[in-house]
C-alpha cells in the first residue's frame, strides 16, 4: 500500500527514529512532523500533551498516513492509549528500553536519563514496575537537554557541563546500562560516550522501534510494493535551520507549515 508512514515529534529529537526506520524500510514514502514550537513536551501537562498529539495525528492523517509513529517518549507515555482507542490507524509508540536494560545489567543498577513528562508518567512507572524487578533504576530528569539540542548545541561546552552534572550520581551508583528515555538524547552520544565509563552500555529504542514499524506494517498488510526508493517529507513549525542540520545528509529540504 503506497501510503506514507507519518512521524512526530516535540522537534528534531524524532529524526533519530526516522534514520532506523528508514535504514529498516527504504521504498516506504515518509512524512516527519516536527512540533519544535511546542518543544519539549516533558514540561507540560498531561493534558496539554494529549492535545499536541492529537493535533499532529489529525494533520498526518489528513496527509493519508497509513501509520503513525508517536517519536516522542513523552506523547507516547501520556498519549498514546488515547490515540490507539480515537484514531483507526495503527500507531508506535516509544517508551524508556527498561526491558533490555534489566536483562543486560550485571550490577543490578540501570540509569534512566529522561525528561520529567516521560519519568513522571504511569506508563513509564508500570513498565518499570515489570520489568525491573530487583533491579534499581536511577532516574535522572535531563532538563535543559532537550531545549540545548533544539538550538543546534548538541556537542558543546555548555551541555557537556550539564550532562556531566546528570551523569555523575549515576557513575558513582555503578550503573553499568544508561536507558535514553527521550529521542533527543541519541544526539548526544559523542558526549556520552566521553563522560560515561567505558563498559556502560547505552541502550536507546530506535533500531527497536523501526523493526516494530516493519512487522505492524506486515502484520496489517500495509507494506508497499514499491521498489523504488521511497520520498520523504520534513516539516517544522518553527525555524527550519536546526532540522535541516540533522538530515542534511539526505540532501533534502525541510518546509515551515503552520501547525
Amino acid at each position: 500500500m503506497h501510503r506514507p508512514i507519518g512521524i512526530f515529534d516535540s522537534g528534531i529529537g524524532g529524526t533519530s527514529i526516522w534514520k532506523e526506520i528508514r535504514k529498516k524500510l527504504p521504498f516506504e514514502d515518509t512524512i516527519y512532523l516536527a512540533d519544535s514550537k511546542n518543544a519539549p513536551y516533558g514540561t507540560r501537562s498531561e493534558v496539554e500533551i494529549l492535545e499536541l498529539s492529537k493535533k499532529n495525528t489529525e494533520l498526518l492523517l489528513a496527509k493519508d498516513c497509513k501509520l503513525i509513529v508517536v517519536a516522542c517518549n513523552t506523547a507516547t507515555t501520556n498519549a498514546i492509549s488515547y490515540l490507539r482507542k480515537n484514531y483507526s490507524v495503527p500507531f508506535i509508540g516509544i517508551e524508556p528500553a527498561i526491558k533490555p536494560a534489566a536483562l543486560q545489567t550485571k550490577t543490578k543498577k540501570v540509569g534512566v536519563l529522561a525528561t520529567k513528562g516521560t519519568l513522571s508518567s504511569s506508563l513509564f512507572h508500570s513498565t518499570s514496575r515489570l520489568h525491573a524487578e530487583g533491579i534499581e533504576v536511577i532516574e535522572q530528569e535531563g532538563k535543559g537537554l532537550v531545549e540545548l539540542i533544539e538550538e543546534g548545541k548538541e556537542n558543546t561546552g555548555e551541555t557537556e557541563a550539564l550532562l556531566q552534572s546528570y551523569l555523575e550520581p549515576m557513575i558513582l551508583a555503578q550503573v553499568d546500562c544508561l536507558v535514553l528515555g527521550c529521542t533527543h538524547y541519541p544526539y548526544l552520544m559523542p558526549l556520552l560516550k566521553k563522560i560515561l565509563p567505558e563498559h556502560v552500555q547505552i541502550i536507546d529504542s530506535g533500531e527497536a522501534v523501526a523493526r516494530q514499524t516493519k512487522a505492524i506494517l506486515e502484520q496489517e498488510n500495509l507494506l508497499t510494493t514499491s521498489t523504488k526508493k521511497g520520498e520523504f517529507k520534513f516539516y517544522s513549525n518553527a525555524e527550519v535551520k536546526v532540522l535541516q542540520s540533522f538530515v542534511q545528509e539526505y540532501w533534502t529540504s525541510v518546509d515551515y507549515l503552520d501547525f
